[in-house]
């Protein structure tokens, strides 16, 4: 895949407190394997489910877990948000979904989610009955009004038994959608 838009692209791949959490390794893999330079960042959940030792091995980039942890006068987040070209939070929390429609930024991943200005896709992984709520799905709504990208989750049988749509999208499918949408907003340039 030479002709691969992702190629040469820097990735912000967020990860949140989704039992899903681990198929973002896989994605990180996926991402970094097409060439992009890809920049991990995770919130405090999501450690709990993955480590960041994963992702730094994947992407060969620092992982970025915590908002107070900075090394220089310029948080890594704000500086990463300046240089990235897209974002996607694979799995994305009902939680995540909440503090970006609302502009809640109190950690390091919903920080850089409000300072970013490029494409943002979403990739929500939960319960069924979280993803139905009329809460959560308000929230889709508003978010999709303002052009961000949400990757539907998929039927089917989810971690903790319930059936019904709530499952993160396969690896594969994340990756062609944000191929897809790439070329398409390539050709209309």
């Amino acid at each position: 895949m030479k002709d691969s838009t992702v190629v040469e692209k820097k990735i912000v791949l967020g990860v949140t407190g989704s039992i899903a959490a681990y198929k973002a390794a896989d994605l990180c893999s996926k991402f970094t394997g097409l060439g992009a330079d890809v920049n991990v960042i995770m919130t405090e959940a999501s450690m709990n489910l993955i480590g960041p030792k994963t992702f730094l091995t994947l992407s060969k980039n620092p992982v970025i877990t915590d908002l107070w942890a900075v090394s220089t006068w310029r948080p890594g987040h704000i500086d990463l948000a300046e240089k990235a070209d897209l974002f996607i939070v694979a799995p994305c929390t009902a939680n995540f979904i909440g503090k970006l429609a609302h502009g809640i930024g109190d950690d390091a991943l919903s920080t850089f989610a409000l300072s970013f200005t490029g494409d943002i896709f979403l990739a929500p992984a939960m319960n069924p009955k979280m993803w139905h709520n009329v809460a959560v799905q308000a929230n889709i709504r508003l978010l999709k009004e303002r052009g961000v990208v949400i990757i539907e989750p998929e039927s089917g049988k989810v971690a903790c038994g319930s059936d019904g749509t709530g499952r993160m999208r396969n690896v594969r499918e994340i990756c062609r959608i944000v191929e897809t949408f790439q070329q398409t907003e390539k050709m209309s340039e």
